[in-house]
């Protein structure tokens, strides 16, 4: 069974409505208990990383998100849900994350004619052998919304990259964990794509 977690950021529904139209089934948890027999665990969300960050402390949430990773179970961090998994974020400040994956989120700098935040559709370059985008084309679009990305500590966990006025890493992965900037259930045909390549794994 795939499990979604659950914590008031960002409409849920529709990365299930997602995987309802790959007919995969996929549950909606709202409790640190109802996450513990998932098969693959899905982290999406949109909105501030601190507010994440207290709603996933508040629920128990925190402790097992980590044990699902650390037990070699396929997890998908989508957005926020990526940008969540690292040391630290300096939206508004310098908040501590999930502390997962080394490294940091930090802000699109002000360039002139850069729009922030980078929202709209935007090719994903691969740079690495990253099983979600498997039967995706290089040339293909994703669809963003952000204003934060990530800065891995460790370049090699880096899978797929996006121009924005600078390159940014837009996928990770790391054994079983799997990650994007993007969102895939709003990225259409490749987007479902990729949820199809996760429930495949």
């Amino acid at each position: 069974m795939i499990k979604i977690v659950d914590y008031g950021m960002g409409n849920l529904r529709s990365v299930q409505k997602a995987f309802e139209k790959i007919d995969v089934e996929a549950e909606i948890c709202t409790t640190a208990a109802s996450l513990d027999n998932a098969d693959k665990l899905v982290l999406p969300g949109v909105g501030a990383f601190q507010d994440a960050m207290t709603v996933l402390r508040q629920q128990d949430m925190i402790v097992p998100i980590q044990q699902h990773i650390e037990s070699g179970r396929p997890f998908l961090g989508i957005c926020l849900g990526l940008q969540l998994l690292f040391d630290v974020s300096y939206e508004d400040g310098e908040f501590e994350g999930l502390g997962i994956v080394p490294g940091s989120v930090v802000r699109f700098e002000d360039q002139p004619d850069l729009k922030i935040p980078h929202m709209g559709w935007n090719q994903v370059s691969h740079c690495g052998d990253l099983k979600l985008l498997e039967g995706i084309p290089e040339s293909a679009f994703f669809y963003f919304v952000h204003s934060y990305y990530v800065v891995p500590t460790d370049d090699a966990l880096t899978t797929g990259r996006t121009d924005h006025g600078t390159e940014f890493v837009s996928t990770i992965q790391r054994d079983n964990l799997y990650a994007t900037q993007f969102h895939p259930e709003k990225s259409q045909r490749y987007g479902l794509q990729l949820l199809r390549n996760f429930a495949n794994l």
